[in-house]
């Protein structure tokens, strides 16, 4: 049964990222509202006006863009002027952009556009509208944006379809731009004055990306703190480093968060209960609540930048049609961003670094567990491999975790003459996600492997029914197999069910 979509409509009200997971799963509907209609009237209507009325150069709307600020284009190559923009911007290269993030920019690039101080017209709009509700997705690629001038490169191929250029994915099939026209029956957009430049400039790129890695985050941050608190009862922590006296001691809001999730994970265990013979845990358990915390406060921090950036107008020049201003400024550098991400990325890998540390204290045969959590270790390997995988991915993240922000190369002739580097920042933040959950599927295996050599007593009733719903997914491991095969079962229930218990 197919799933209903949910109705999103663009408006000027302020969007919250939540609302954003539909979009980026293809199961939502995307309505503009009238408010957002007349905006964007009022803006077209007043800019076809000033420039029947003016001769004054005003920037990107009649003349050149860059360095080639200062060269007037008569009015007969206005539709040209921005046709070329988006050809000669054309310029990704690098894989190709996933589904999920071509359909966040697209709505980003309609919310931004709604807000009536970019000048476009109203079919424009519609028509990536459009796009996104029949789920046609231009072929975007990763590699070509500084994240300064907006994600110039990527928005220039999310836009030539619309012009009947470029090429879609649509109905598992890859069309081109003309050949997507056709079969809709429908006209090629006619760029008026300004529009180029609206769909080119932007932080919609880094910001799809951005979006899609804070909805992760705080899904890793909660499987995190589920599979720890696992972890924690099978190597027969103790609890009183989550007691809250202590986190009053210190009140972070993260820290306080993740040590009531444990809490309540291990609430009714026999394991955390027995008495114990160790005074204190390795910092990987002891610490879970100060580390884990602190990364749910940088996820915190970054979602609150995230939504003001999707809440915002970021194309150039912006059009002010009450006050009869157009002023040329800024607001497409990617720097808020930028630092976000990196932040970001550092925090993310955080969840990873600490939870392979629990992987390894488990299979390093203390506390009565065996070597590699197998009856027989010797003619069996066991769990002894996906430790080392869990290590390699680690060492990735430290060195994905060099922030993209710092650098800054000089573009357009020195016109140019800082950018961001977000959108580098945005790709280097998702393969840290990607990669978290890898190294949490390595824990989450070795865990539930752990809970077997526990036995008769049994952790929490809660934790229970999550291990037997993960053993009808990845079997108890009683001898050497292929555990590749395993660790990709893991990650995609990870992903797909686990995190939402």
């Amino acid at each position: 049964m197919a799933v209903p979509k949910k109705i999103i409509a663009i408006s000027p009200d302020l969007l919250a990222l939540d609302a954003l997971t539909a979009v980026a799963a293809g199961q939502a509907e995307v309505i503009l509202s009238e408010a957002s209609r007349e905006r964007i009237q009022t803006c077209r209507h007043y800019l076809d006006n000033k420039l029947r009325n003016t001769t004054a150069p005003l920037y990107g709307i009649n003349t050149g863009f860059g360095s080639l600020y200062n060269k007037n284009i008569p009015a007969h190559q206005l539709e040209p002027l921005q046709e070329n923009l988006v050809m000669s911007h054309a310029c990704g290269t690098g894989p190709e952009v996933p589904e999920e993030m071509v359909r966040l920019m697209l709505f980003l690039k309609i919310q931004s556009l709604s807000y009536g101080h970019s000048g476009v017209q109203l079919t424009t709009v519609q028509r990536l509208i459009d796009w996104l509700n029949d789920d046609i997705l231009p072929r975007v690629f990763e590699l070509g944006s500084l994240g300064a001038s907006g994600d110039l490169a990527p928005l220039a191929h999310l836009s030539l379809p619309l012009i009947g250029l470029g090429e879609v994915r649509w109905k598992n099939r890859v069309l081109k731009g003309g050949e997507l026209l056709h079969e809709k029956r429908w006209e090629k957009i006619h760029l008026q004055s300004k529009e180029g430049l609206a769909l080119l400039n932007g932080t919609q790129f880094m910001g799809a990306y951005a979006v899609w890695c804070v909805l992760h985050a705080e899904r890793l941050l909660a499987l995190a703190n589920k599979i720890g608190a696992l972890s924690l009862d099978v190597f027969d922590g103790r609890l009183e480093p989550f007691d809250s006296r202590v986190h009053d001691l210190r009140p972070h809001a993260g820290q306080h968060r993740v040590a009531r999730a444990v809490r309540a994970h291990l609430h009714g265990s026999e394991l955390i209960a027995q008495p114990k013979r160790h005074v204190q845990d390795p910092y990987s358990f002891r610490c879970i609540p100060q580390v884990h915390g602190a990364t749910a406060d940088a996820i915190t921090h970054v979602a609150g930048i995230v939504t003001t950036e999707i809440n915002s107008v970021t194309d150039n020049p912006n059009v002010f049609p009450s006050d009869d201003t157009i002023i040329s400024a800024g607001n497409f550098h990617g720097q808020p961003l930028a630092l976000a991400l990196d932040y970001l990325a550092i925090a993310v890998a955080e969840l990873g670094n600490i939870s392979e540390r629990r992987t390894y204290q488990l299979i390093s045969g203390a506390r009565e567990l065996p070597h590699y959590l197998v009856a027989n270790p010797g003619i069996h390997s066991g769990l002894m491999i996906p430790q080392y995988t869990a290590a390699s991915i680690v060492s990735q993240n430290k060195q994905l975790c060099t922030p993209a922000s710092v650098d800054s190369i000089v573009s357009s002739n020195g016109q140019e003459d800082h950018v961001s580097m977000g959108a580098n920042a945005a790709t280097k933040a998702k393969r840290v996600v990607d990669n978290v959950y890898s190294i949490l599927a390595i824990e989450c295996l070795t865990a539930a492997q752990a809970l077997a050599f526990r036995r008769p007593l049994k952790t929490s009733p809660a934790l229970e029914q999550w291990v037997d719903t993960f053993r009808a997914v990845v079997p108890f491991i009683e001898r050497d197999r292929v555990l590749g095969e395993d660790l990709t079962r893991t990650e995609r229930w990870l992903k797909e069910e686990a995190w939402q218990g």
